[in-house]
């Protein structure tokens, strides 16, 4: 089966307010977009003028307040705060009110969501692996009864999911090293990863590991969606399309540089040193809509299938409706949906 195209929008949690971002969301689906995925954070990027609705609740408010569109997290934790039993029980239900319109999309995590909570932040071998272990348990509570599991870092003892959809929740799992994307590829329903990083890392790493990982499971890649979120700020005035960025500043923090900060404040503290073109510079900023779209359209030469768009501005509407009028319609009639 090969797997369509799809053009998303990034719901930031880390900037919106829940009625905002579900009035977005709505907004989104009326534009013409087909999913919409949610961050999740216990605690923002910036203190100041930031968010963190749950994602939870949130989901199932959306998918109730929307028809057609998918959604989904990208990404969740299911390893420190969430109980991979929990999630289990969460998306189950969720699949189970809305099949078909659900993902499960996880990630190892970042110390800003779970060290407040007094949660020890291991070092990243081990986050991959309790990641890979949790998405184990996860499917058998969707698929067994009275699962009994011990394993390395989790534990069963006969559980039952009792609500499950007859459809699996795909698992999307968010890389952005090699470990992690070779995971997607052999165990994945879906892969996740950013934009705006040295080409290089997509050609040489990202996609070799990919098709490593594929390789080893014996699938295709038509059989594996490949979902990259895609940092735009497009706006007929190329200043305030810059602007725009300002917030979004942590993004462009090295993991050197942001690695266990588990504080908003000090986060802020960092970003705010930045000057405004390193912070522009995860995205594709623009005025031009043909500039633009060939800038988007690198992302699909490299075989991306699934692009949800990421608007750093805090005027959203003017932003989905740019898209909907100008950028989505033409990737549409070249890529079909």
């Amino acid at each position: 089966m090969t797997i369509p195209f799809r053009f998303g929008y990034k719901a930031s949690s880390e900037q919106f307010g829940p009625r905002e971002l579900l009035d977005l969301a709505v907004l989104a689906e009326e534009a013409g977009f087909d999913s919409v995925f949610l961050s999740d954070h216990l605690q923002p990027w910036m203190h100041d003028g930031g968010h963190a609705p749950a994602a939870l609740p949130w989901l199932g408010a959306a998918a109730e307040r929307t028809e057609r569109v998918l959604l989904g997290t990208s990404v969740l934790t299911p390893t420190f705060r969430y109980h991979p039993g929990v999630v289990a029980q969460a998306f189950g239900t969720l699949g189970a009110l809305h099949p078909g319109r659900i993902i499960l999309g996880v990630g190892t995590g970042e110390a800003l969501n779970e060290v407040t909570l007094g949660l020890e932040w291991p070092e990243p071998p081990e986050r991959f692996q309790r990641m890979k272990e949790a998405i184990v348990l996860i499917r058998r509570l969707w698929t067994e009864d009275r699962v009994t599991y011990d394993g390395t870092y989790y534990s069963v003892k006969n559980a039952t999911i009792y609500d499950r959809p007859d459809e699996l929740v795909p698992i999307y799992i968010g890389a952005s090293g090699p470990a992690a994307t070779r995971l997607a590829g052999r165990i994945g329903d879906g892969w996740i990863t950013t934009s705006g990083k040295d080409p290089g890392l997509y050609t040489d790493k990202l996609l070799p590991a990919f098709d490593d990982g594929l390789a080893k499971a014996d699938r295709a890649r038509s059989d594996v969606d490949t979902l990259i979120e895609v940092k735009v700020s497009f706006r007929p005035d190329i200043e305030k399309a810059r602007e725009n960025t300002r917030f979004w500043a942590p993004l462009a923090l090295t993991p050197e540089e942001k690695t266990g900060v588990d504080d908003p404040l000090e986060m802020q503290r960092l970003a705010e040193e930045l000057p405004i073109e390193r912070a522009a510079s995860r995205f594709i900023v623009s005025d031009d809509v043909d500039e633009h779209i060939a800038a988007i359209e690198r992302y699909i030469e490299l075989g991306f299938r699934h692009l949800v768009f990421h608007d750093p501005g805090h005027d959203q509407e003017t932003f989905l409706r740019l898209y909907g009028e100008e950028v989505l319609p033409r990737l549409r009639a070249k890529h079909g949906a």
